[in-house]
């Protein structure tokens, strides 16, 4: 079965590599974690992400421009903001996002 591949998009080294960590915890689940906005529209290009995860840090103007880009792209996509609350809450935005 092939993994449903998320999209997180985070401005703090440390937390977006805990967040990448919890999502792949999931053996369904296969997150690629981008910090700036170039790099998260770059793997957006490359990749067939099922959900995106907006964390922490991203501010109003890059969260914007990353909204319109990829439901430009993809208007069918799921994107969720995650501002940490856990495993469980992460997990259960996720599951949410694919229903």
């Amino acid at each position: 079965m092939e993994k449903t591949q998320i999209l997180v998009v985070g401005r703090h080294p440390e937390i977006l590599a805990t967040v990448v960590r919890l999502v792949n915890n999931n053996p369904d689940w296969n997150a690629t974690g981008c910090l700036s906005d170039e790099e998260a529209i770059a793997a957006y290009k490359a990749q067939d992400f099922k959900v995106v995860l907006l964390g922490g840090g991203v501010d109003e103007v890059s969260e914007g421009k990353l909204k319109d880009y990829f439901i430009n792209e993809k208007p069918d996509i799921k994107i969720v903001q995650h501002f940490g609350g856990g495993s469980g809450l992460l997990s259960a935005e996720i599951f949410e996002a694919l229903r």
